[in-house]
């Protein structure tokens, strides 16, 4: 069983370093890695600090390379910050607004990743209808070229009770994965009452409905993903739970 993880360290910092150039989407999957299994980190957030713009607009071309990069540095830092500090959600509008994660050149906020790069823009709070106007360079550069996928909502882990689970992603079977957490955090958020046809499921999809082409395009993800039998007549939202929970880590079936 050692050799094994052994033989898997190398072949990761093969891919990392191979050809001299440093792979930033396994260096995302390997930091992740890391505090899951409680090794070292520090290797892997040096690395992205010293990273630039220029760096990561040529690696992360492709909207799925973006998503899948971002979505693991987010919830990396979100285990980082509030392990080394779980005072800090003691004020979650601070703690998610407050520019704390070095990378690209740039000191990045939780909110700058999911609102301006991995949601393409929009305004935090805004039901998911509206974009911002002017937009700092790094972020027009870094951020997504199509449409907002809503099921990253079912991906981001802010470290609250209710957040879905953390799990490490990959651009090259993101289909599957997104597809596999989003079944499992329904499945999990949901529940269905046959006589009413009314679903109470995860606020997020009320917080950010526009993303979900709203409460109508929630309820078809409800059949479609096959939790609930049928469309929903009414959709509710369960209260969510902000307790802190850190650790909560999933892996994705092969």
């Amino acid at each position: 069983m050692k050799q094994f993880f052994l033989f898997a360290f190398l072949l990761l910092n093969s891919v990392i370093f191979s050809q001299d150039k440093i792979n930033y989407e396994a260096i995302s999957q390997q930091l992740l890695q890391n505090i899951k299994t409680g090794n070292t980190y520090q290797k892997e957030v040096q690395l992205l600090e010293k990273s630039t713009l220029k760096d990561l607009v040529n690696q992360l071309q492709t909207d799925k390379q973006k998503i899948a990069f971002w979505v693991n540095i987010y919830n990396a830092f979100i285990q980082i910050s509030l392990k080394e500090n779980p005072e800090l959600y003691e004020n979650r509008g601070s703690f998610f607004g407050d520019k704390r994660i070095k990378i690209a050149g740039e000191i990045l906020s939780f909110d700058d990743i999911e609102h301006g790069i991995i949601r393409k823009s929009r305004v935090k709070i805004s039901l998911g209808y509206l974009r911002k106007w002017f937009n700092p360079k790094w972020e027009r550069k870094l951020r997504i070229n199509g449409n907002i996928d809503w099921r990253v909502h079912f991906a981001l882990n802010c470290g609250a009770k209710s957040c879905p689970p953390v799990a490490i992603y990959s651009s090259k079977n993101l289909e599957k994965e997104f597809n596999f957490m989003t079944t499992a955090y329904l499945k999990e958020q949901t529940s269905y009452n046959s006589e009413t046809k009314t679903a109470t499921s995860v606020a997020l999809m009320s917080w950010f409905r526009g993303d979900f082409n709203g409460t109508s395009g929630a309820k078809k993800i409800l059949h479609q993903y096959k939790i609930t039998p049928e469309k929903p007549k009414t959709l509710s939202f369960k209260t969510y739970d902000w307790t802190l929970l850190l650790g909560n880590f999933r892996t994705i079936p092969n």
